[in-house]
């Protein structure tokens, strides 16, 4: 049996719960997950930040884990994998500056293989211009990058996920249930109890 993969795009301050727990569940469910960031190793880490929503108006960010990559970012080839996890935090601003990064994105939006991106992971999707004529969802804070992006932005509730095509997003970590489960169903996964 083959076990099929996943890649997750990670970097330093990428959020916390968007990078782990995506990572764990995708895990738990069979699927081989390479955590990557652009010049970094598997086994080397990044930094991740904690996102809160404290009532304030706009979320808090406290320190995170150390999380681990789980592969080379330099080894990647987009063919290797089933669909792509883009976690929210900080890193998809950094991130959209690598010209790879951003290939690898697009590449894996031509191939219409499904694509997971979370809260800021809009940031990532709308530098690599795969949201033009498209529905994303995102943080309420990165709904211009959206718009500017030729997308239209889904200003839907923080536990709920929206669905297009092979696009899967969602506003922040508090719809993982949602987001993850559309995903998986993108994937053709089954889950029966």
């Amino acid at each position: 049996m083959t076990t099929k993969k996943l890649l997750l795009l990670a970097g330093d301050f990428a959020e916390d719960y968007e990078t782990m727990v995506p990572f764990q569940a995708l895990t738990m469910l069979g699927y081989e997950v390479h955590a990557v960031c652009p010049d970094k190793k598997a086994g080397e880490t990044v930094k991740t930040a904690i996102h809160d929503f404290e009532g304030d108006q706009t979320y808090t960010e406290k320190p995170g884990h150390n999380f681990a990559l789980s592969y080379n970012f330099d080894e990647v080839k987009v063919e290797d994998y089933v669909g792509l996890v883009v976690p929210g935090g900080r890193a998809p601003e950094y991130l959209r500056l690598n010209e790879r990064v951003i290939e690898i994105v697009q590449a894996f939006n031509q191939a219409d293989k499904p694509i997971a991106a979370v809260c800021h992971g809009a940031q990532l999707l709308a530098a690599a211009g795969v949201l033009d004529g498209r529905e994303c969802s995102a943080y309420p804070a990165c709904g211009p990058d959206v718009k500017m992006a030729g997308g239209e932005y889904m200003d839907i509730a923080v536990d709920q996920a929206h669905v297009q095509g092979n696009l899967v997003t969602a506003p922040a970590w508090p719809a993982h249930p949602a987001w993850l489960a559309a995903f998986v169903k993108l994937l053709g996964a089954q889950i029966t109890l």
